[in-house]
């Protein structure tokens, strides 16, 4: 089975000061620790014994619990009935095989580890021995320091790459490292003196689960029923999950014959088919958040709640599917009171009012009614609910989020929204919900975002035309309209792409006569002293842009980089033309201040009006043909590819093309292409085309300037 293993609290008697471990341990599992790790090493056998029974029943299965190095403890525990999870070893605490053997294939057994020779025993090991690896220390500790030297970030992150275990970081670790930590690749991590001498362990344990599950795609799983029009059950969940950034899976619970007008059949599969759904889920897949819809009977619901006490995945949001839009009950006495079991665990509950009459097992006077039932329902269930108040009569459906044991109680007003198009909402909002959770949003912030989702979902709905009845909401509509339905290409694919679209330029370069007769060694000086003025006074102009690009560049290394190519284009480049224009005198003004010709003027004037419009990538993007054709013809031209003459080195050129085959200016040119086409796989579709459209028309002006030497020399002798 695949564990969360997010957060774990490893108790410290010391730390825990005069609030003690057991209300630590409360506190901070009721803010999401997952794994409570008891860690007494001054206590006797009997005294972990007793401290064990004691957090078994505060956690009440809400979190694993589990012992460190005392594999005796975990066991004489177990035998007075309380709940103990596994044990966590040192290297030279009891055999973890032993441990398997005593505790039982689905036991949570972690293993101290720190070196690669411990590493290499894991490999030995059978598997399935070892659950997990804690690995530290991340900082230095005061509760441990005989620890070896701190691994930091990057010792952590090489030592998970290795490891054939999931890593849980520990040591010195605070609530703003979680996020770090997980991108550097741990399954968690585990908490002594941030949580145990916290002021506040439930709220510093929220805190480290915001942090970890930000900024990662949450795995989000729907147990629910089907609705094959779409708009409801699994198929709704599904674009919910996906709608609010989350990574959605099912389990189906029930199949149903329905369309938007009613539904005509329900089959429900036998309870171990979902078992059998379940488990193959768990044995691969970690669960950020579990969303829970119609559960048709009592067996169902029980074996939801057997796998979920098995699992205990962090987020549960219940959508407590009671009652028809007709008033009629849709669960018989037994399933009834299996649902308040799964009440229980939940941490978000989204009732209807009927529903919430039905849970609280009262009438409902009204909306302030209703929220007196939800706080005396949240109070007694330790789950947050979100009241619904879209059956209300008249123009406005609130909702209210109710959670007594935070304090909280918030209302969300709103105007009702005139559709038919409503088919699904709870099933989405309760799957939005349950996403947003996942993703390190608290419950109002959640609330907040999933509301005004549907909302927007709500008013967009009538506009996908399906069916004659109540039709679904479009889950999609703001996505659609923001962010478009075009595939964005990668770097790699623009690359190709471009390529290709000056494929006629660059076989036009081919032929022009100044390239062909600079290729077989007859070109004459007077056309090549032309082409080497009006390249010398383009670059000197080319800098100028350069340097504008560098100036606007989002990060300083391609800041950089166009900085150091102005400062190639007015020192290197320039020094090569004095070479052959002017060579007694180096680089003087005269070397590049010759009289443009038109296609000098057109090009640069090309690159002016792109390079003070402002707009970063459209500029890089016409700059690059000078870095990608040039490199491109060179190394061709020095391969001997346009004639064989040119790798000659009695070529009367040679020294020149030699500079076209520069293997620096190449990797000049590899670094621009990178920059540019990345920049335009990044940006939106209306940015991309002007972009490309940058590009061809200083390819277009490439090839004129090529062009116009022999173009000059004929009119000369005209």
């Amino acid at each position: 089975m695949i564990r969360d293993l997010s957060l774990h609290l490893v108790t410290d008697p010391v730390l825990s000061g005069s609030r003690g471990v057991a209300e630590t341990v409360r506190a901070a599992v009721s803010g999401g620790v997952g794994v409570v790790q008891l860690r007494d090493k001054g206590a006797s056998d009997a005294e972990t014994v007793d401290r064990l029974v004691e957090l078994s029943g505060i956690i009440d299965g809400r979190a694993r619990l589990i012992v460190n190095d005392q594999l005796g403890a975990a066991v004489s525990a177990r035998a007075r009935g309380a709940r103990v999870d596994g044990v966590h070893l040192g290297q030279g605490d009891a055999s973890v095989l032993r441990a398997r053997e005593l505790l039982g294939p689905d036991a949570l057994i972690g293993l101290t580890a720190n070196r690669a020779e411990h590493l290499d025993a894991v490999r030995a090991l059978p598997a399935g021995t070892v659950d997990y690896l804690g690995v530290g220390a991340i900082r230095p500790t005061s509760t441990k320091p005989d620890h070896p030297p701190a691994l930091g970030f990057e010792g952590f992150r090489a030592f998970a790459e290795a490891s054939p275990l999931p890593c849980v970081a520990i040591g010195g670790i605070v609530p703003d490292d979680a996020a770090a930590l997980r991108e550097a690749g741990a399954a968690g991590v585990a908490a002594v003196a941030a949580l145990c001498t916290s002021p506040d362990p439930r709220s510093t344990a929220t805190e480290f689960l915001r942090n970890w599950r930000r900024g990662a795609t949450p795995r989000v799983l729907s147990i629910a029923g089907s609705d094959p029009s779409g708009g409801a059950g699994i198929q709704a969940d599904l674009k919910s999950i996906a709608a609010n950034g989350g990574y959605g899976m099912a389990a189906l619970a029930a199949l149903t014959a329905q369309n938007t007008r009613g539904v005509r059949g329900v089959h429900v599969p036998p309870a171990e088919f979902l078992r059998a759904q379940l488990e193959a889920l768990s044995e691969d897949i970690v669960v950020d958040a579990v969303k829970l819809g119609m559960l048709a009977n009592a067996e169902i619901i029980e074996t939801v709640i057997a796998w979920i006490d098995a699992v205990r995945p962090s987020i549960v949001v219940l959508d407590p599917v009671m009652v028809a839009t007709s008033g009629d009950r849709l669960l018989d006495a037994a399933g009834e009171a299996a649902l308040r079991g799964l009440v229980e665990r939940a941490d978000l509950v989204t009732p209807n009012l009927a529903e919430l009459a039905v849970l609280t097992g009262r009438e409902l006077g009204g909306w302030s009614d209703a929220l007196v039932a939800a706080e005396a329902l949240s109070a007694e269930s330790g789950a947050a609910l979100l009241v619904k108040g879209g059956h209300l009569p008249g123009d406005t459906a609130p909702d209210a989020l109710v959670d007594a044991g935070r304090g909280i109680r918030r209302e969300f007003p709103g105007a009702r929204i005139a559709t038919r198009n409503t088919h699904g909402t709870g099933c989405s909002l309760s799957s939005a919900l349950a996403t947003r959770l996942a993703r390190g949003e608290s419950a109002e912030q959640a609330v907040a975002g999933s509301r005004a989702w549907l909302r927007e979902s709500l008013r967009a709905g009538s506009g996908l035309g399906v069916g004659s009845g109540h039709g679904p909401v479009h889950h999609f509509a703001g996505l659609w309209e923001r962010g478009g339905l075009e595939t964005r290409p990668s770097a790699e694919d623009i690359r190709e792409a471009w390529w290709g679209r000056i494929s006629g330029v660059r076989s036009g370069i081919d032929r022009l006569p100044f390239i062909t007769a600079l290729a077989d060694g007859s070109l004459a000086e007077a056309p090549f002293r032309f082409y080497l003025a009006q390249d010398a006074r383009y670059l000197r102009e080319y800098a100028r842009v350069l340097a504008e690009a560098s100036r606007l560049a989002p990060d300083p290394e391609e800041q950089a980089f166009w900085a150091e190519s102005a400062r190639g284009s007015i020192l290197g480049e320039m020094e090569l033309h004095a070479s052959w224009l002017t060579p007694e005198r180096g680089i003087v003004g005269e070397t590049s201040d010759a009289e443009p010709a038109p296609a000098t003027v057109a090009y640069l004037d090309h690159l002016r009006s792109v390079a003070f419009g402002g707009d970063y990538p459209e500029l890089i993007a016409a700059l690059l043909p000078c870095f990608w054709l040039y490199t491109d013809l060179g190394s061709r031209l020095r391969a001997g590819a346009l004639h064989p003459f040119a790798r000659d080195p009695e070529h009367p050129y040679a020294s020149w093309l030699d500079t076209y085959a520069d293997a620096g200016f190449a990797a000049a040119a590899e670094r621009a292409i990178g920059i540019v086409t990345r920049a335009a796989s990044r940006t939106g579709g209306e940015q991309r085309a002007r972009m490309l459209r940058a590009f061809e028309t200083s390819s277009a002006h490439e090839r004129s300037f090529f062009a116009a030497p022999m173009a000059e020399e004929g009119a000369d002798r005209a």
